[in-house]
């Protein structure tokens, strides 16, 4: 355990160097999401914003989906590393030195999770200037901040996995395209109520709504009822599959490579 928890950290301290050194694409994913925050409640936030009812400003609505969605864009940097790791050799060299299997993955993973925590709370900064006034108790914070971590864990499990199964970089930040914007399809920018037909239904439904409307809840005080358990059970359920894929992919192609 503790030499695979020394490869890991050594593998962490690879990635983050090689970050620094190529800094283009953590660069664009930091700044993408604060641009949508600007796009949306100075643009477009008079027209929408009337959608909402009640109280609420649109400010206040639109901060959580895009922290969100910052989580899920975020993870393109970890399907385009590991897949860059497989394709470039990298995993062929290491497999020829005495390192843990899992050091490669876990070390991409934590990684992964500094980078896409920190562009939240890059989020959440901009967004109080813009106005967000969160009414959030000290446990709310520390509820809806745990459910950041575990909702970045399982996206960053299932983007590696899905950036495993990619030929080359383009490609894995492409196929990892669905998961990053499927908030979109949800309670991000408006509520699935002013949606129609088929659309309201897989709004309603699909796994980041129940994610968002707990974050929403818990930030700004309103209600959450069965959100929380369902927010909760598709994180987990996408740690695990994420896990699982990825470790059994990444030792078919770690063979391969």
């Amino acid at each position: 355990m503790s030499h695979a928890i020394t490869d890991s950290a050594t593998m962490l301290r690879r990635n983050l160097r090689r970050a620094l050194r190529y800094p283009g694409l953590t660069v664009s994913m930091l700044a993408m999401p604060v641009l949508l925050m600007l796009l949306f409640v100075y643009v477009l936030g008079g027209a929408l914003g009337g959608g909402i009812g009640g109280d609420i400003r649109y400010v206040d609505y639109l901060t959580p989906g895009i922290a969100l969605m910052t989580i899920t864009t975020s993870t393109m940097t970890a399907a385009i590393g590991v897949c860059s790791d497989l394709t470039e050799g990298i995993i062929a060299r290491f497999r020829t030195m005495p390192i843990s299997p899992n050091a490669v993955l876990t070390g991409r993973v934590v990684d992964s999770m500094i980078q896409t925590l920190l562009s939240v709370a890059l989020v959440i900064a901009a967004a109080t200037l813009m106005g967000f006034r969160p009414t959030a108790t000290f446990p709310e914070w520390l509820a809806a901040t745990g459910l950041v971590v575990l909702l970045t864990f399982g996206v960053t499990w299932l983007a590696i996995a899905m950036g495993l199964l990619s030929k080359n970089p383009e490609g894995a930040s492409n196929i990892v395209m669905p998961l990053a914007y499927l908030p979109f399809l949800g309670s991000a920018f408006v509520p699935p109520d002013s949606m129609s037909g088929g659309l309201r239904w897989f709004a309603e439904h699909q796994p980041f709504t129940p994610i968002i409307e707990t974050l929403r809840g818990l930030l700004l005080g309103t209600g959450i009822g069965t959100s929380g358990y369902w927010a909760v059970g598709w994180c987990l359920a996408m740690t695990v599959g994420g896990y699982l894929w990825a470790r059994s992919t990444f030792r078919k192609r770690a063979l391969e490579a």
